[in-house]
């Protein structure tokens, strides 16, 4: 379907939005509750109501005529054509509070089941152009949202049209007033029609098949995916139609509340429409439909369990059975209704564009199926029931055991439908109970409708603070903006994922290549922070580029995914370089690569004439971390950086712990000669501390670490021989915080080769 420009879908969603909210308020009082106690106030029984229910999904039978219409004429022509006649059919139920005034009740009831069915036929030939026009007004990427955003309007009318209509037959007026009701309902009906006009027209499907109904459901059938959700939604909607349509009757007649009393519980049943239409629009885009249409039904199940365990001693509390008929119209209306709703989404999914119509109708023929069938069906078994003497409790109590039962074989078969790129649904309902993920998700929906960058920027930062993996592809179109500050932030927030879609990843891989100098270092730590092999290759390219801060963001990377076969190049490179902040970056490449190889480059690198402190402190960091004393050094250096004059207190302060140690275990060693002749190595440590400390004489520490055995550490082997000459290298000497860390690393190997005695 060619998508409209968007200003002109601006101005068609504002044409269609009016057209909706005077469709509901002509639906709400022509054929919503409304019509069920004006049939009820003229004595109508179950079966009458159950065909009255069955009326509104017979309708859609017509939708064939329709395509045949559709053929000749505009669709926008025959939608507004048969909304307004709609409409005017139920003049004949206006009159009907006339023809029972008369004498006639039989008539009236007749009038009103005609208007009714009337109604319905010129409805459902107009509908076959709903799904096309709706499919047009929901282009673009807020598409679900879009769908739902309907809904909402239309609930929330409902709930405005029972709240009046409670009002109004809560003072218990004449039966005209249902006339009135009516008449404002067919001129609302009217108005509807006439904005429908407005609407532009959907493009044509190519309809030169000319498919039967046969071969539509043919084609169906043949595809599993449709056959389970054709299966599933039958039962939805059997079970959907059945409760709303006699939850009113069970009202009645159950617990004999008046029609103003149960047109307020329908205010609460369209609240729960409307906030599950809240829930969905605010949902759907994120979640996917098939999540939110199984978590529907669940609630929808779940609303139906109060029914069968009530009892019947509670019939007589008024309090009591009010409270449960508004949590009842509210959960009902919630739950199955949101399904309705949120499955015509799942649908639209399903369906390729170029077979809309045809599998539309589909659509409205399962929908009338079900509906058609269970409200008769539903309204038969009820006066049955009657008949044989069961009473209007235990037989509501039956059907509603039935309509569970269905509805939970709808639950048991929804693993059969097709993902449509929805989350799984453990993953979905995780969503649904996280406020972090929740709070993403506004995020989201602030950021699609930010008005400048500076919003933009303000949001992206929230989003940084906020991370959630459903923000990732809003995340990716803010990474794509022309605004290079909201480019960066956006990449931030990815920063804080805890895992990237392949779809990041080659966003990320992109930007790398494209966006030297600006962002492309980011998205190199971002793809080495979260192990993106396919990266390595470009990766490698870039730690030599003249972007210093990429190729040392890339250097990193590599080092972080264990690019062995790279650390000799980076070791080279930080050799090469005069560059600061690459030869930090290198060297924190080589602390995270743990390759004691390495710490030779690095104190060729202190060996330079005038190294600046900052750069000095990183090489030696650097150090610590290869020799695995990182964490605990740090906090030496911090200490060290604060004040010089320390030093020497400093590595006395580890000379003397580091005996301590000693002697301590010394003490449980139970060869008292081989712990005496240990003590008297650790206090050879002491001297010749002492005399490099404070001397400068590393002669006697030279010769104490080739005297420790290696085979108790996992650094010795080669550190060992790396730091015997480093505390007689002149070059080396002048750093304080260097012969710190060989003292820091001399006494943690005491300390290790003391635990190991025995």
């Amino acid at each position: 379907m060619t998508q409209l420009s968007p200003y002109r879908l601006g101005k068609a969603r504002e044409s269609y939005n009016f057209f909706n909210v005077f469709n509901a308020i002509s639906w709400n009082l022509l054929v919503g509750i409304i019509i069920t106690l004006f049939a009820l106030r003229l004595d109508a029984s179950s079966t009458y109501i159950g065909l009255l229910g069955a009326t509104v999904y017979i309708a859609l039978f017509m939708l064939p005529l329709g395509k045949m219409l559709a053929r000749r004429f505009s669709i926008i022509g025959i939608f507004s054509f048969t909304w307004t006649f709609r409409a005017l059919c139920m003049i004949l139920a206006v009159a009907a509070p006339f023809v029972d005034y008369a004498g006639h009740r039989n008539i009236a009831l007749f009038l009103v089941m005609l208007g009714v069915l009337l109604f319905h036929l010129f409805r459902g030939v107009g509908m076959i152009g709903n799904n096309p026009v709706l499919s047009m007004m929901a282009s673009g990427p807020d598409r679900s949202s879009y769908m739902t955003q309907i809904q909402i309007i239309n609930s929330s009318i409902g709930m405005f049209s029972s709240f009046l209509v409670a009002m109004i037959l809560g003072m218990n007026p004449p039966i005209f007033v249902f006339s009135i009701l009516l008449g404002a309902g067919v001129i609302t009906g009217v108005i509807s029609g006439y904005m429908m006009r407005k609407v532009p027209e959907p493009d044509r499907q190519d309809d030169s098949r000319g498919m039967k109904l046969t071969e539509i459901f043919k084609e169906a059938f043949s595809q599993d995916y449709i056959k389970h959700f054709i299966f599933i939604f039958f039962l939805v909607v059997l079970v959907s139609g059945v409760t709303r349509t006699f939850i009113v009757v069970y009202a009645r007649e159950v617990f004999m509340h008046n029609d103003g009393l149960i047109s307020l519980f329908s205010v609460f049943g369209g609240l729960g429409i409307f906030i599950a239409g809240l829930a969905v629009k605010f949902l759907v885009d994120r979640l996917g439909a098939k999540p939110l249409f199984l978590v529907s039904v669940i609630l929808g199940l779940v609303s139906l369990i109060p029914v069968i365990v009530f009892p019947q001693s509670a019939v007589e509390n008024v309090t009591g059975t009010i409270l449960f008929m508004v949590f009842m119209f509210f959960m009902l209306n919630f739950g199955f209704l949101g399904a309705e709703g949120i499955a015509q989404t799942y649908f639209l999914g399903l369906i390729p564009p170029e077979k809309m119509m045809d599998m539309g109708i589909l659509y409205f023929f399962i929908l009338g199926i079900a509906g058609a069938v269970g409200t008769f069906l539903a309204g038969l078994l009820i006066d049955l029931l009657l008949l044989f003497g069961v009473s209007h409790f235990f037989a509501f109590k039956i059907l509603f055991i039935i309509m569970f039962i269905f509805a939970f074989i709808a639950l048991l078969r929804q693993n059969k439908m097709k993902p449509l790129g929805s989350l799984p649904f453990y993953d979905a309902l995780e969503v649904i109970f996280s406020f972090r993920d929740l709070r993403a998700i506004s995020l989201l929906d602030k950021l699609n409708k930010a008005q400048d960058s500076h919003e933009e920027h303000a949001l992206l930062g929230a989003l940084h603070e906020t991370p959630s993996h459903l923000a990732i592809d809003g995340l990716l179109e803010s990474a794509r903006s022309p605004k290079l500050t909201t480019r960066t932030e956006a990449i931030r927030a990815l920063e804080k994922m805890t895992k990237l879609s392949r779809k990041a990843e080659q966003a990320l891989l992109d930007d790398v290549s494209n966006n030297h100098f600006t962002t492309a270092y980011i998205s190199a730590r971002i793809l080495g922070n979260h192990n993106c092999a396919a990266a390595i290759p470009k990766l490698r390219e870039l730690a030599e580029s003249e972007d210093y801060m990429l190729a040392g963001e890339a250097m990193i990377a590599l080092s972080k995914m264990k690019d062995e076969e790279f650390r000799a190049t980076i070791e080279k490179i930080i050799h090469d370089t005069r560059n600061p902040r690459l030869i930090i970056m290198g060297a924190e490449a080589l602390g995270i690569y743990h390759n004691y190889e390495s710490v030779t480059v690095l104190l060729d690198i202190l060996r330079r004439e005038e190294i600046p402190p900052f750069l000095r402190d990183e090489m030696i960091l650097s150090i610590a971390a290869i020799i695995d004393t990182q964490k605990k050094f740090y906090k030496i250096l911090v200490r060290y950086s604060a004040d010089n004059s320390l030093s020497e207190a400093l590595a006395l302060d580890e000379v003397e712990s580091a005996l301590e140690f000693v002697k301590g275990a010394m003490n449980r060693k139970k060869e008292k000669l081989q712990a005496s002749l240990f003590t008297s190595y650790a206090e050879n440590f002491q001297n010749a501390v002492i005399s490099y400390i404070k001397e400068n004489k590393g002669a006697a520490l030279t010769r104490w670490i080739l005297d420790l055995p290696g085979e108790h550490s996992r650094s010795f082997s080669y550190i060992n021989s790396i730091f015997s000459e480093a505390v007689i290298d002149a070059d080396l000497n002048v750093h304080d915080c260097l012969r710190l860390l060989i003292v820091h690393w001399a006494a943690q190997e005491l300390r290790i080769w003391a635990a190991t005695l025995k």
